[in-house]
């Protein structure tokens, strides 16, 4: 069974429009109220239609369980707030572009809900020093991105790893104006209606052929549907002595599958064998 070998999981970090829109609906004051407006096909190809309302904007989303019809309205929502509130966050004094200088965790904050990213994460990765001399390293994570900040409290590395971060996303912008995107998501029940050439392929390909290059398969897929492949090694060695490595899948929420093998490529060919049963068993779900 490839459930056996999979290990899919959720990160709480990795926030959905939908998760972001109610945050910012409670912030504002306003929570989003969703409304089933249609539902129609066989048990097989059902597709749902939902609105989502926040304040004046009303926005609608299609998709093939309710949960993704929820999620394209939110987003919708969130690409019209993105122009509607930015006159009052400039007239609050916050402006991510302007990089204010003096709450750079809330610039960041504030940037990733206008452009609908995932909010940033910050961990502590770091802590030295005798209790009366503690030195704290944080690392923050959004998008894809990692940066690092110091400080003599937790609160202090944080800022500064937010500033870092601000910093990076400038230099990928190639200027003060922040204009840099991360890659595209893929959401993973998304993987139903997925019907390109690689999928189509992938779904009626037995996964059990002797001397398959997976590794190849799954890139494959991975450049059809949009999402990044990225392979882990891991250093310890299994109690039998084989390698191991993971491999993780920028797909919403991420997917991390493990594979062992005699060597280093066998173990990235099991794990790349193990996300395409993985894809395939969603892909299939009804």
């Amino acid at each position: 069974m490839a459930d056996s070998h999979v290990m899919a999981h959720q990160r709480c970090q990795e926030k959905t429009p939908v998760q972001i829109l109610h945050e910012y609906g409670i912030k504002i004051g306003r929570a989003p109220v969703y409304a089933l407006l249609q539902s129609d096909g066989d048990a097989h190809q059902q597709s749902f239609i939902f609105s989502v309302t926040i304040g004046e904007i009303t926005c609608k989303g299609r998709g093939a369980t309710k949960k993704a019809a929820k999620h394209e309205a939110a987003e919708a929502a969130l690409k019209l707030l993105k122009r509607d509130t930015r006159p009052n966050d400039q007239r609050d004094g916050v402006s991510p572009e302007a990089g204010d200088a003096s709450n750079p965790v809330g610039v960041l904050q504030e940037l990733a809900m206008q452009r609908v990213w995932c909010l940033p994460e910050y961990v502590v990765s770091l802590e030295t020093g005798p209790d009366h001399m503690k030195e704290f390293t944080v690392t923050c994570r959004l998008e894809g991105l990692e940066e690092s900040g110091t400080g003599s409290s937790k609160k202090q590395a944080r800022r500064a790893a937010a500033e870092r971060m601000l910093g990076k996303l400038q230099s990928l912008s190639g200027s003060p104006e922040i204009t840099w995107s991360p890659p595209s998501r893929v959401y993973v029940e998304s993987l139903r209606q997925a019907t390109g050439e690689k999928m189509s392929l992938l779904r009626r390909t037995p996964l059990s052929i002797p001397n398959t290059d997976y590794i190849q398969m799954l890139l494959e897929i991975s450049l059809e549907l949009g999402f990044q492949v990225t392979y882990i090694d891991i250093d310890e060695l299994t109690v039998n002595g084989q390698y191991q490595c993971l491999v993780e899948l920028s797909t919403r929420p991420v997917t991390v599958c493990h594979g062992t093998g005699m060597t280093s490529s066998n173990a990235h060919n099991t794990a790349a064998h193990n996300a395409l049963q993985y894809i395939r068993m969603v892909a299939s779900k009804l």
